[in-house]
């Protein structure tokens, strides 16, 4: 379990805050605000258990202890497609639960792959983490990071330039955890 979560903490570290793909993630991380949970689930019903149990800690807890949660999913939804399918689920689990407007999920994968991209598509790294990921966002709290920036709708747009940016030797550097 601890080894999973080291691999995440690095590809947090060194991918999504070392290339800046969220220009919100280096406070929390460096306010230790990020929990980092590991689902020993192997079905769909215990993964959306262990989902509901991140969703109502987070619930319970102010933004200064929790700001965000990253639900690590070793053992199931290896397959992309099988992980885009279950995403439904976790949307159903919000509406069920009214925690739409509160909280969302974005979703992380090493497969990860964005919809009319090439699988092979560079772009994809910016979302392709160890293991299958559900990131616990706090609406309010992105919301107010939003209020602060210039261009947010370009914030995509600029990940998009810096994995062009890099050489294939870093890329395989970087992301050495990818098959």
């Amino acid at each position: 379990m601890t080894q999973i979560i080291t691999a995440v903490e690095n590809w947090l570290d060194t991918i999504v805050i070392g290339l800046n793909l969220c220009p919100f993630a280096a406070k929390p991380r460096r306010d230790n605000q990020i929990r980092f949970t590991v689902s020993n689930a192997l079905t769909s019903e215990v993964l959306l258990a262990d989902l509901q149990t991140e969703l109502l800690l987070m619930a319970d807890k102010p933004a200064s202890e929790i700001e965000t949660s990253l639900l690590i999913i070793p053992d199931m939804l290896n397959d992309f497609d099988d992980y885009n399918q279950f995403l439904e689920l976790v949307d159903k689990l919000l509406v069920q639960f009214e925690w739409e407007g509160i909280f969302q999920v974005a979703s992380f994968h090493p497969n990860y792959c964005f919809a009319d991209t090439d699988v092979n598509s560079v772009e994809n790294l910016t979302n392709r983490s160890p293991y299958p990921i559900l990131h616990i966002i706090r609406e309010h709290s992105l919301e107010m990071a939003l209020k602060n920036m210039s261009s947010p709708d370009d914030v995509y747009k600029q990940n998009i330039q810096t994995m062009h940016n890099l050489s294939d030797q870093k890329i395989k550097a970087l992301f050495s955890y990818l098959k």
